[in-house]
């Protein structure tokens, strides 16, 4: 697919990309992603409670693949749910409803008798971190003016990875303050605290403009407006959010306008970007990495403080995303983490290769450090820029009507392909050994590059509406009609 030529100018009456941001919003986004809080240490904090509660539970190889994936197979269908009743509901009542889910879920692992109640458990938190995971950056994307949408959006990874340095922290720090096969249960039940916070917050939050605008409510969308924008761009935004849905079809919106040719390659490109994120690998090292190390060397408790490095690295890197995020478009983002996390897949497998295993009959130390090191620079492309810029790029290719729908769907896939990595990494180790299956998420990268190449829009510096235009010229199969230059209305200043 070939992209059209663009042109840009300034509209003197548009959003001033210099306007500070509004308090308000600031205080929505930091509220809403706590559901990304609760998405990193539900998924963070199996990798050192893994280690613990095989005793109690009676794990078997089989069944810790069914504990750790459980939960993701539950987020893929979360995902898909909330996609769907967030356009009819609302998309601040559906996180409400999801914290709700959050510290059932919590408890329920916590309090697991034996195996059969810890997956149940693990399924129904996957169906709250599902629904996070698609329900948290549309909430966001929406609410945010468009010249701060970027670092809003991404403020949901950052907090993302921060559950997950979290989770690692806690695993570390109640092993080394108790110990014992019971440790994992008050790991797991940590989580029901920002839960119960993100219940109460989103209580007192309004809706989206651009969904109360979709329900006809435009009184209420005006009035979010006024709350979150600078007073010269609201009835600029109000003006242009009900011109594109005057533009849409009156009927629900349904998966089976995928039958138009454009949606379903817009579609198809934002499963790709979805699950590209994933077929990097990066959760077998955020879900297995103390299990690595200990195959490569290390003991349960150097394992397990290294794993910290992990989550310090994914944390301070989601930094340099935001700033990025910032200073460059999104497609060169997804380039440089593409192209990046590729490369560093093929060093870890070279490191696991070539380097001898043990020395003197010690395991090799130095090995063990070098695959950590290795990890740490995989992470600081992956968060750094890839994962970042992906939950920003799912926020905004998709039609406002058709937003909800459309991100559950992709966000659906990023979690079946999530789980499916998950629960064959643990054989896949067993067959072909830690160098073999990065070797084979490295070549999965190289496909993976060019699908970026080909198919990655660019999106910065555009309101919502402006992308669904652009896509939709982008994307329209009649080249006669199709304009070649379209033109595009920018701010005149800023990122």
């Amino acid at each position: 697919m070939a992209k059209e030529e663009y042109i840009t100018v300034s509209r003197a009456s548009g959003p001033n990309s210099a306007a500070r941001t509004e308090p308000m919003v600031k205080v929505i986004a930091v509220i809403a992603t706590l559901g990304g809080l609760l998405f990193g240490y539900d998924t963070g904090v199996i990798s050192g409670a893994l280690l613990f509660m095989g005793t109690e539970l009676h794990l078997t190889p089989f069944t810790t693949g069914l504990v750790t994936s459980s939960l993701l197979f539950g987020a893929a269908f979360g995902a898909l749910l909330s996609g769907h009743f967030a356009a009819a509901a609302g998309r601040r009542k559906i996180i409400v409803i999801l914290a709700v889910i959050f510290a059932a879920g919590a408890l329920g692992t916590a309090l697991a008798p034996n195996v059969e109640w810890m997956i149940f458990f693990r399924l129904v938190l996957g169906v709250a971190v599902g629904g996070a995971s698609a329900t948290v950056p549309v909430y966001i994307a929406e609410i945010a003016p468009a010249n701060k949408r970027g670092q809003l959006v991404t403020l949901q990874e950052l907090m993302i990875v921060s559950g997950q340095l979290l989770a690692y922290i806690s695993n570390a720090g109640f092993n080394a303050a108790w110990g014992g096969d019971t440790t994992w249960r008050w790991m797991l039940a940590v989580a029901t605290i920002p839960a119960v916070l993100l219940w109460v917050g989103m209580l007192f939050m309004p809706d989206t403009p651009r969904w109360y605008a979709m329900k006809g409510r435009l009184a209420e969308a005006r009035r979010v407006l006024e709350r979150t924008r600078a007073k010269e761009d609201v009835e600029w935004e109000l003006t242009e959010i009900e011109e594109t849905l005057a533009e849409d079809e009156k009927s629900k919106p349904r998966l089976r306008e995928l039958k138009k040719p454009w949606l379903l390659k817009l579609f198809m490109i934002g499963i790709g970007i979805a699950v590209i994120q994933q077929l990097t690998g990066v959760n077998t090292i955020m879900y297995y990495a103390p299990t690595m190390l200990k195959a490569v060397g290390m003991s349960d408790n150097a394992a397990l403080i290294a794993t910290i490095a992990n989550g310090v690295i994914s944390v301070l890197m989601t930094f340099v995303g935001i700033w990025l995020l910032g200073k460059i478009g999104r497609r060169t983002m997804v380039k440089i983490g593409q192209f990046g996390c590729t490369c560093c897949l093929f060093i870890i497998g070279a490191i696991s290769y070539f380097m001898p295993e043990t020395i003197n009959g010690q395991p090799d130390v130095l090995r063990s450090y070098l695959v950590l090191g290795g990890m740490l620079l995989f992470l600081s492309f992956q968060q750094g820029a890839l994962s970042p810029v992906t939950w920003l790029l799912l926020s905004e290719i998709f039609p406002t009507r058709l937003r909800g729908i459309f991100m559950g769907g992709a966000v659906f896939a990023m979690w079946i392909a999530n789980f499916l990595i998950s629960l064959s990494f643990p054989m896949l180790l067993a067959s072909v050994g830690l160098s073999g299956a990065f070797f084979i998420f490295g070549l999965i990268g190289i496909a993976g590059a060019i699908f970026v190449m080909k198919c990655i829009p660019e999106t910065r510096n555009r309101s919502l509406e402006q992308i669904e235009h652009y896509l939709h010229d982008w994307l329209s199969n009649d080249e006669e009609t199709r304009p070649l230059r379209r033109q595009v209305i920018l701010p005149k200043t800023g990122s």
